[in-house]
């Protein structure tokens, strides 16, 4: 198995909410070589580096995905690149379609140009719930970008380099979530709701590093990971956030879905269940059967989907994770 440990690790978009928790998971954890913070807004990273993300082995490379030659220049020596960088709000990306093709596609092929040519070992992107039957631009983008990383496995030759990727449903705490959202709306005692009906997949900061960290550990080069994870009513988060608050329906915004998929039925017929995970596998001639962990194929039919998932959150895990009590949050393992 692939050991993070003692390695040069790059992280794109860096200085996000899930790039900051990988630092620090890959810091406590792994003692990497170098780690490289690499992002396009030089305020984020100085206070990130302020706060408290000033280790000896840490470095902060200005520059932005759509620069291919800055990230060729960032990845000399580079063993393993995190791509977390997206534009990933939905409104913005449907006013701003270019900017998102520009970012999420172009970006992702960039990524895969430079780690080829330094020879990179291990190459991760991070892609979303809203690549699967995409009814809006971010997702359309993610899937686009899903499809680069996967086939890239093709032009490594005889190098040891492999892509892959993992695909998760909403993070607690992460930028841009309902969570901030309610509790601003929360003073004025009126929370919206686009629609009562909608549910989303769930997880926490650190299950999605732990996915992240174990899956490049793990991989062939070609998978898509995606974790075993709770869903959650909307409805019950804004109840659980503002218990006194009016909830006013509004309606769906464009793009945006009633429920979330992480696997559909046409991908179920080439994946396969694990104990904390599902794996998607690559239907192309490089890929060897043989090369992936021992698991249950999905039965006939199969789709793992928000509002058909097993495993669902009550107010009170809700509660919890949340920060809505004094009691700490709750985690769910998605190591395999």
């Amino acid at each position: 198995m692939f050991s993070l440990k003692n390695k040069t690790i790059l992280i794109t978009g860096g200085t996000g909410s899930f790039g900051k928790k990988c630092a620090e998971h890959l810091l406590r954890r792994y003692s990497p070589k170098r780690l490289i913070i690499f992002s396009r807004d030089e305020l984020k990273q100085h206070e990130m580096r302020v706060g408290g993300f000033d280790h000896p082995a840490m470095r902060y490379f200005i520059g932005d995905v759509r620069d291919v030659d800055r990230l060729r220049r960032a990845m000399v020596n580079v063993d393993v690149v995190i791509h977390a960088a997206a534009l990933k709000q939905v409104p913005a990306c449907e006013y701003n379609p270019i900017e998102a093709i520009q970012t999420n596609v172009n970006g992702g092929r960039n990524v895969i140009e430079a780690a080829l040519d330094n020879r990179v070992h291990r190459v991760l992107a991070l892609s979303t719930d809203k690549a699967v039957s995409p009814t809006n631009l971010y997702g359309a983008t993610k899937l686009v970008a899903e499809k680069l990383f996967v086939q890239a496995n093709a032009y490594r030759g005889g190098d040891p380099i492999r892509f892959s990727c993992v695909r998760y449903g909403n993070v607690v705490g992460s930028r841009g979530s309902v969570v901030p959202l309610f509790r601003e709306q929360r003073k004025t005692g009126r929370i919206t709701i686009t629609d009562a009906r909608m549910t989303r997949f769930w997880m926490t900061l650190d299950q999605a590093v732990e996915l992240v960290l174990n899956s490049i550990e793990t991989m062939y080069g070609g998978e898509v990971f995606i974790p075993k994870i709770p869903s959650m009513r909307v409805v019950d988060l804004a109840e659980v956030i503002a218990p006194d608050c009016e909830q006013v329906e509004i309606g769906i915004r464009p793009g945006e879905k009633l429920h979330e998929t992480l696997i559909s039925e046409d991908e179920a017929r080439h994946s396969i269940e694990l104990s904390t995970r599902y794996v998607i596998t690559p239907m192309h001639p490089w890929w060897k059967d043989q090369e992936v962990a021992p698991g249950r194929p999905l039965p006939e039919g199969f789709q793992y989907s928000s509002n058909t998932n097993p495993q669902w959150l009550t107010q009170d895990q809700l509660r919890r994770l949340v920060g809505e009590t004094d009691s700490q949050p709750e985690t769910v393992s998605v190591e395999s």
